[in-house]
């Protein structure tokens, strides 16, 4: 009876309890410049992750897919602990060890029990600074990416993003795939590998954070341990100037009739991530909702966008989306249909990008503030999802926002807020366009173009 009594009060907390609730966001700079964040919890567990300042965006032509090669030879063993004993010590602790490469992101990080901390930032600081890059497991690794880059082309909706980018950003860095391509993976040797490491493995570039029932204390004193290394020696030039990525108004089609469905997607270019109208451009893709087939509520959804696709059979799913980079973004959305539907829904698509920059109202503000609030808190949600908002947040931001901060900016986002800012960034802007499959209805761009304004009387 009491267990039950405790449930239902710790489950009767209100929306204001929960954001006044959320431990602080303790953060230490050491002398290198490693960041060593923490937010505290009676957790029995942890996450500990390593963030760093690297990912495809920083390779150039001949080295793109250096550091997604780089992620696969991390948990292949280090110096001090070949690959069956790294894999054995990180099972002997029950811990989860994972981690991604994105275009200007990479992290490595633990879940394990609250005192197995110190243990887990000691094997991330190995698996940085001394990873084995072992000639016969770089041929092994080599295998098994082009096998996977195989796979990637069967993910049409991932192709589709990444035809987006090489569109939107021809000719620079953020134009790259992640995995980067066949030829590259076939051409990378470990000296490669190597120098990606001594060039972006630099403690000025990292977060070392962490979530879950552990000490900030203890969390730098095992930093200062492990991190202060000659490979994080601080040094002025460590962190290289970032070159400039601009967007691009052009098309990639690449049909392909074969296939059952057509992939669309459409992008303006949007904001950077410390840029404030981020907010409000995340409170407009909530108006306009998502849809899959899957969904129920049929053509009475909230979604505009989504009850005539119901009710005209216009899409199989469509899906709003803002990626924010340090200086740019793609601000879109991305739709799959059936041949013979592209423009029906294209047509609806871009007529409610003009309605949300000439008539957003005040209740289709409140329901998407109220939306967003929901998934804001809904990243509570276990010590991975925590950490990994602490350690992206300082890269991104140079600080940890609160979510107190963070509702106060979605509160004061309004309806006229959500048109001007919808028509700086959307009314009569060059779109970038990618499209995939039997696209033969998908109309000239110059159409396009030209639905991407209103004639105002």
């Amino acid at each position: 009876a009491a267990l039950l009594t405790l449930t239902r009060k710790r489950g009767a907390a209100t929306y204001a309890q929960t954001l006044q609730n959320i431990p602080e966001t303790q953060v230490t700079t050491l002398e290198n410049g490693l960041r060593v964040a923490s937010e505290e919890s009676n957790q029995p567990t942890c996450t500990v992750g390593l963030w760093i300042e690297a990912g495809s965006r920083y390779e150039d032509a001949k080295t793109n897919g250096a550091g997604f090669f780089m992620e696969h030879m991390a948990f292949k063993g280090t110096k001090k602990r070949p690959g069956l004993a790294f894999e054995k010590e990180v099972e002997s602790l029950g811990a989860h060890l994972n981690g991604y490469t994105s275009r200007e992101q990479t992290a490595f990080y633990i879940k394990a029990l609250s005192k197995d901390m110190p243990k887990a930032v000691e094997l991330l600081s190995d698996l940085v600074q001394n990873c084995a890059l072992e000639d016969s497991q770089i041929e092994k690794e080599r295998g098994i990416i082009l096998q996977e880059l195989k796979e990637m082309d069967s993910n049409l909706r991932d192709v589709t993003f990444d035809y987006l980018h090489a569109t939107a950003y021809q000719g620079t860095a953020l134009a790259h795939t992640v995995e980067g391509n066949t030829e590259n993976i076939k051409r990378l040797t470990r000296a490669d590998l190597a120098s990606y490491i001594d060039t972006h493995f630099k403690a000025p570039r990292m977060v070392l954070a962490a979530a879950g029932g552990i000490s900030h204390r203890e969390l730098v004193d095992a930093a200062k341990q492990h991190f202060t290394g000659a490979p994080f020696t601080y040094k002025e030039d460590s962190v290289p100037a970032l070159a400039r990525c601009r967007f691009t108004g052009s098309e990639i089609r690449a049909r392909d009739d074969a296939l059952p469905l057509a992939h669309i997607a459409l992008a303006v270019e949007g904001p950077g991530w410390a840029d404030p109208d981020n907010v409000v451009l995340n409170v407009a893709n909530a108006i306009i909702g998502r849809y899959d087939r899957t969904f129920g509520g049929g053509k009475n959804q909230s979604s505009r966008l989504a009850a005539l696709a119901v009710e005209h059979n216009l899409c199989h799913s469509f899906e709003p989306f803002n990626t924010s980079y340090s200086d740019t973004g793609l601000f879109g959305f991305h739709f799959v249909s059936d041949p013979l539907s592209i423009d029906d829904m294209m047509f609806c698509a871009q007529r409610e990008w003009m309605r949300l920059c000439t008539s957003t109202t005040e209740s289709e503000v409140t329901r998407a503030k109220n939306y967003l609030r929901s998934a804001m808190v809904a990243r509570l949600d276990g010590t991975t999802r925590v950490c990994e908002n602490i350690g992206s947040h300082l890269l991104h931001y140079g600080r940890c926002i609160p979510l107190e901060e963070w509702d106060a900016r979605i509160s004061a986002v309004d309806a006229r807020m959500v048109r001007d800012i919808c028509s700086k960034y959307i009314y009569d802007k060059c779109p970038a366009i990618a499209a995939v499959g039997p696209i033969e209805q998908l109309l000239d761009y110059n159409r396009i173009r030209s639905s991407m304004y209103w004639i105002r009387l």
